[in-house]
């Protein structure tokens, strides 16, 4: 019991101590967040249950936004002949697309804090539909690529949609919630190579983006009607709500454990994803690019672990959990070392890699949201800021790594980046095991 009380205490203290810090940052006149709760009432005060059907729409509209991040990815041979360009100068357009959507990280999704969010969603769906239809019409490469900065910028949407669902959920249901919603977007990720490959085959790429478009117009009307009108949690100048996330990283440790792990375990994502397919065009496997973008499948396969995680973590707590799921990406890599020639070994290495990092993904995100019901959007932007950082360190690393020494090696790679996740989280344990002394059900 004294152990439990200890949990309590600390993780009471970490709220009062970034309660005080994020007042102290607020401008002259404003009282700033309540230590407990949000500043004023809104209709996320009260949790109510949401419906399987809104979740389901959460889920959906999340994947379908992220998607257009990735549709580019298999299409970059075709709109280069298309347009006339070189392989190295069509590759900019996947640049562009991170660039806005870390651009749109920093910059868009701290306002779902200060702004009713149901509005919001809506909004940014209706200029991503603008965006997409931009992409499909471009008549060079110039308006393209500018198109696709915008594209990924407003591609955050889905970063506003999954606090919005931490926040409507109830507490004792909440890990279960973001993780349905969470695996929509993570199946997003995973399915767009395969949609954008297959569209690509039938219509040509510009017809990925004009369906594309049309899809986020459906879900601008259709989640505007559907969603619950939620309040914002802060009144506060943009500026000083921006501020304020530093403060955030700087008085929580375990929201900077929590992004040192998201960097690594996304770094490791984008060790596999940005090179399987040069491994599935060469020997002994040689297949074409409608044939590799099925692989997104096994992938999303591993998406039916991140309910199971959410549910998890509400029982739980995070650590246990997160460790089990490290221990899943690093064993993962054994078997897609052995997919240098081994079709089956590599499909398996693939499920378990994504069954882990899904896993681990839910467990982070449903941790940080205990950490500050106010600030929410904003704890999104810091710990997915470093999150996608980390996935542009893992993907240049690992082309650098595959052009010089193999699949062998990147593997390798890979899985020395899962054991320094590993390493971060035991060298810091002590900060997440008191928030699971916390959060867990006191002793009857």
């Amino acid at each position: 019991m004294a152990s439990a009380n200890g949990g309590d205490d600390a993780m009471v203290d970490a709220q009062r101590t970034t309660a005080i810090a994020l007042k102290r940052a607020a401008p002259p006149g404003d009282a700033g967040p309540a230590p407990d709760g949000p500043r004023r009432p809104s209709a996320s005060a009260e949790p109510r249950r949401l419906s399987r059907r809104v979740v389901a729409l959460m889920a959906v509209a999340s994947g379908a936004a992220v998607a257009n991040l990735y549709y580019i990815q298999p299409l970059l041979t075709v709109v280069a002949r298309g347009l006339h360009v070189s392989d190295g100068a069509a590759g900019l357009l996947v640049t562009a697309s991170q660039i806005g959507y870390v651009a749109g990280l920093a910059f868009l999704v701290p306002i779902g804090d200060i702004v009713e969010r149901r509005r919001m969603i809506a909004t940014i769906l209706l200029g991503t539909a603008v965006a997409a239809a931009a992409c499909a019409a471009a008549p060079g490469f110039g308006v393209l690529l500018a198109a696709m900065v915008a594209l990924g910028a407003l591609s955050v949407v889905a970063q506003v949609i999954v606090p919005l669902a931490s926040t409507l959920a109830a507490p004792h249901e909440r890990g279960q919630i973001v993780g349905t919603v969470m695996s929509g977007l993570l199946i997003g990720i995973l399915m767009a190579r395969t949609l954008s490959g297959l569209v690509a085959a039938l219509g040509g790429w510009r017809l990925v983006y004009a369906l594309a478009a049309g899809a986020m117009l459906v879900l601008s009307v259709t989640l505007q009607r559907a969603l619950p009108a939620v309040a914002p949690t802060e009144r506060a100048p943009y500026r000083a709500v921006l501020r304020s996330i530093v403060t955030l990283i700087a008085h929580e440790p375990l929201l900077r454990q929590r992004m040192a792990l998201g960097a690594l375990q996304f770094s490791v994502f984008s060790v596999l994803w940005t090179t399987i397919a040069f491994l599935l065009a060469s020997s002994p496997y040689h297949y074409g690019t409608a044939v590799i973008g099925l692989f997104g499948l096994a992938g999303a396969a591993g998406a039916a672990v991140a309910p199971l995680a959410g549910r998890l973590n509400d029982r739980r707590g995070g650590n246990l959990g997160m460790a089990a799921f490290l221990a899943l990406v690093l064993a993962s890599w054994g078997l897609l070392a052995l997919g240098r020639t081994s079709l089956l070994a590599l499909i398996a290495g693939i499920v378990v890699l994504d069954m882990g990092l899904q896993g681990a993904q839910i467990t982070n995100q449903t941790t940080i949201y205990r950490l500050a019901a106010h600030a929410r959007s904003r704890l999104t932007t810091a710990y997915m800021v470093a999150v996608f950082l980390g996935g542009v360190v893992g993907s240049t690393l690992s082309v650098l790594i595959y052009t010089s020494y193999g699949w062998t090696a990147t593997c390798a790679l890979g899985a020395g980046l899962a054991a320094g996740a590993g390493a971060v989280l035991a060298a810091t344990r002590r900060v997440s095991s008191s928030v699971d002394r916390a959060a867990s059900p006191a002793p009857r």
